[in-house]
């Protein structure tokens, strides 16, 4: 990041460039880590302090229902932090679009702003009580995004003023953790995050999130609503006035194209396969541009299915030709 301290760090002796980076304390004769070394520059910070980890839970039932699917991210914190925002981006985001009759412009939106979700982690990471035996909670739904973290904010900021999202801290629980987060461009650390959360919800037309604390500041609650177009059931959307239409889809269209047309030439008969099969079947690297260009289109245009649809994010997921694809084959010969 510009430090003139990279620049030598290879070359010094360890306790050197711990004490250098003030990670390092104890006398000369018996050096010992500080906290934040364990934290950040240790390959198991769990082992020091329990419940160093990140959980990340799915509920494709929601909440209440019997079936969820979980994650744990464990490690020095940075490197905690960029996968379980990593395994959130690539497996939960998804944008729409919406075309209008009257406009060639059309309405995007993600169903959660990346932004604001990464905001709320990193927030959590920072200010999170570490000698607390509980895990910061990711939950995730078709409704909201939820991100649970131990103890709540600190009393100097006033409950009326967090509950409308103006939390400005006067004091910082881990100012020594903030640091190193803002120097790998986590954080900014100057009480800005709930402000960037409640902006990335604007700019992405969400409703507003909420902010949710008690008065003993047990725990830390920010619950961020889904966007209203990523609430219609599949293949379905809402219009702007609220009525259904199928004009909208995740970043798909409703054109036959070069790429929908590899993939059902890459079935053959009635085998189903996976999605790692169908990418090694066509020769593509980039798992992204296969999900963008191949998958999302032809599930969009009814050509291929979820042999799992009620679970579309199962490890057993595999997918087919539907009859509509029959008979386009069939007219297309």
């Amino acid at each position: 990041m510009g430090s003139a301290l990279a620049d030598d760090a290879a070359t010094m002796p360890l306790e050197v460039l711990g004490r250098q980076m003030n990670v390092v304390g104890g006398s000369t004769e018996a050096p010992w880590p500080k906290n934040v070394g364990l934290l950040f520059f240790n390959e198991a910070p769990d082992r020091f302090f329990p419940y160093t980890q990140i959980d990340v839970v799915w509920f494709p039932e929601g909440a209440g229902g019997d079936r969820f699917e979980e994650k744990i991210f464990k490690g020095p914190l940075a490197r905690m932090t960029r996968e379980a925002l990593g395994y959130i981006q690539r497996n939960f985001l998804t944008e729409t679009v919406q075309k209008h009759p009257d406009r060639a412009e059309a309405t995007r939106a993600w169903n959660f702003p990346y932004v604001a979700i990464e905001e709320a982690l990193v927030n959590a990471v920072y200010h999170r009580a570490y000698e607390e035996r509980e895990p910061i909670e990711v939950r995730i739904s078709r409704e909201e995004l939820v991100i649970l973290s131990f103890p709540g904010p600190d009393r100097s900021i006033r409950l009326e003023d967090f509950e409308a999202g103006r939390a400005v801290s006067r004091r910082y629980r881990n100012r020594r953790i903030g640091e190193f987060l803002k120097e790998l461009d986590l954080t900014e650390g100057r009480s800005t995050g709930v402000p960037k959360i409640l902006k990335a919800m604007a700019v992405n037309g969400s409703p507003a999130p909420l902010f949710e604390t008690d008065e003993d500041r047990a725990a830390y609650v920010i619950r961020l609503p889904v966007h209203p177009l990523a609430r219609v059931e599949e293949g379905t959307t809402a219009d702007a006035s609220g009525e259904v239409t199928t004009e909208v889809t995740t970043e798909v269209t409703t054109e036959v194209t070069t790429e929908v047309q590899r993939l059902v030439a890459a079935f053959r008969g009635s085998e189903e396969f996976t999605r790692q099969e169908l990418q090694d079947v066509l020769a593509l690297k980039n798992a992204e541009h296969f999900r963008k260009a191949y998958l999302l289109p032809a599930l969009a245009i009814g050509l291929v299915e979820m042999t799992l649809p009620d679970m579309p994010r199962s490890s057993k997921q595999r997918y087919r030709l539907t009859s509509k694809a029959s008979q386009w084959l069939d007219k297309d010969r």
